[in-house]
């Protein structure tokens, strides 16, 4: 049975099915844009497509990043005039592999198929050095378009493949509801993953913040490491 999370909760990945998950697809689906037109008098909707991207960034007990997964298609030049590197699909133990950019964004928060991006787990493998992952978005679309456009944003946890949800476990929806809490934002940290003595939870999140691009939200996220977590 899956829990629907609410923000700040969390859940054991340990206790999960009595007998705890190490592997499994953490996916991220977010609505699209309705635009309002004259159509739009006539109960006519019209959806544009919304591009962001699901990124990570990984950190170790002493709360420094030591590894990360975003787009390959981010500029070299940009991210290094940041102190970035190149980005990539994969963390350097192939613990955590991205399925690849979504250049649209759903229409449906009712359909728990459909992710948008996802990335595959797998607790085995990731680095002893490694207890904290989390998991964000960045829209990279208009700048004159911000998350309260977009209705709502997802964050779900299943076992199975990319294409193949097989039991899903954990389910967080952030919805906007036209607030004023997301003008201007460009950005949402989702949810992350903490290792305590030895046992992983996931925590839901769901931080909107006004960052500009990816790599201002790693910044933020290297200063509230401790509290996004706590």
């Amino acid at each position: 049975m899956s829990i629907d999370l609410r923000k700040g909760q969390r859940i054991n990945l340990k206790k999960i099915d009595n007998h705890g998950i190490q592997k499994f697809c953490v996916a991220c689906k977010w609505d699209k844009i309705e635009k309002k037109g004259i159509m739009s008098l006539f109960g006519v909707k019209k959806m544009e497509n919304v591009d962001l991207d699901l990124s990570c960034v990984l950190f170790d007990n002493e709360n420094n990043m030591i590894d990360y997964i975003y787009s390959p298609n981010y500029n070299v030049s940009f991210l290094a005039y940041y102190g970035y590197s190149k980005g990539k699909l994969f963390t350097n133990d192939i613990a955590l592999m991205h399925s690849g950019d979504d250049l649209e964004g759903g229409n449906d928060d009712n359909d728990n198929s459909d992710d948008n991006e996802i990335i595959k787990v797998d607790l085995s493998k990731v680095s002893s050095k490694v207890n904290k992952i989390v998991f964000f978005l960045n829209y990279v679309g208009e700048k004159n378009i911000d998350l309260s456009k977009i209705s709502f944003f997802r964050i779900r946890l299943f076992e199975g493949e990319p294409d193949n949800c097989v039991k899903e476990h954990m389910n967080f929806v952030v919805n906007t509801n036209n607030s004023s809490n997301f003008l201007g934002k460009r950005a949402i940290i989702m949810g992350g993953l903490v290792c305590e003595s030895g046992e992983w939870t996931f925590k839901a999140i769901g931080k909107e913040t006004d960052d500009a691009n990816l790599c201002v939200t790693m910044d933020y996220i290297k200063s509230h490491i401790s509290e996004l977590l706590s």
